[in-house]
């Protein structure tokens, strides 16, 4: 038995011959359709993101004040109130994922003049420091005596511990293990922790953290690293930067 083809059909061989007509019509039709998925997939799973928001550097402000440093527990520039600006605490970090604690210790309770970039993240701003042109202060500014912290009761929050630099812009927020990875680097590194809280206090929702006793937190934060927990403690008002004291102890993970 033989089989004898009755007519053309459409196949294409390169080198003998041009792409049939039903090929053409074919392949264009799957390659309109191919690439017009592809942008609703992106589309889809762009969607599912969380808005990033407008935190990052602000490379066309540079920041330059005269201050006193502090730690409390973890570097802090006091800045006096001027005829246009309240009094203003801005917690500070070194480049990368390092702190700046060696000159802090440096400069403690003195006036300084400090460089460097802020990042921010609506009302939460921190200075990536120029640590090498720190340098001591005299005249305006230097001789003011920072108020005292205000205490504003105890309070149990819920929110996320997070690095205060990345999340105030120096990265995108995330979530798992690999945004857990990068807060406990920048935590080790000296970065300050933030609470960044669900609900506010006096309208704040950012806050610098401290043990119960005001002192420096150490590894028992980071099982708390990047997750969604709830916490308890005394909350103080540094100017415009809130303070939360937290009572680890009490500590509970939500999700």
């Amino acid at each position: 038995m033989s089989w004898k083809q009755t007519k053309d059909a459409p196949f294409f061989v390169g080198y003998l011959n041009a792409v049939p007509k039903q090929l053409v019509t074919f392949l264009l039709v799957f390659s309109v359709c191919f690439a017009g998925g592809l942008g609703i997939a992106a589309l889809a799973l762009s969607s599912t993101q969380n808005d990033p928001g407008d935190g990052g550097f602000q490379w066309g402000n540079r920041f330059e004040n005269i201050g006193i440093m502090e730690l409390r527990p973890y570097p802090v520039l006091r800045v006096a109130a001027d005829a246009d600006n309240p009094a203003r605490t801005y917690m500070l970090s070194g480049q990368g994922k390092r702190g700046v604690f060696k000159q802090a210790e440096q400069h403690h309770d003195n006036a300084v003049l400090l460089r460097g970039i802020p990042v921010k993240r609506g009302d939460l701003t921190m200075i990536q420091v120029n640590v090498r042109r720190i340098e001591a202060a005299e005249g305006e500014g230097a001789d003011f005596t920072p108020s005292e912290p205000v205490q504003l009761g105890r309070w149990k929050l819920t929110g996320e511990i997070c690095d205060g630099k990345c999340y105030a812009g120096a990265m995108r927020p995330g979530q798992g293990l690999a945004h857990k990875a990068c807060a406990d680097l920048c935590l080790t590194g000296g970065i300050p922790p933030v609470f960044v809280s669900s609900g506010p206090v006096e309208n704040r929702n950012f806050f610098l953290m401290a043990d119960k006793d005001g002192n420096l937190l150490g590894d028992e934060i980071k099982p708390l690293l990047a997750l969604f927990v709830e916490l308890e403690g005394d909350v103080e008002r540094l100017d415009d930067l809130m303070v939360f004291k937290v009572d680890l102890a009490k500590a509970r993970i939500l999700r």
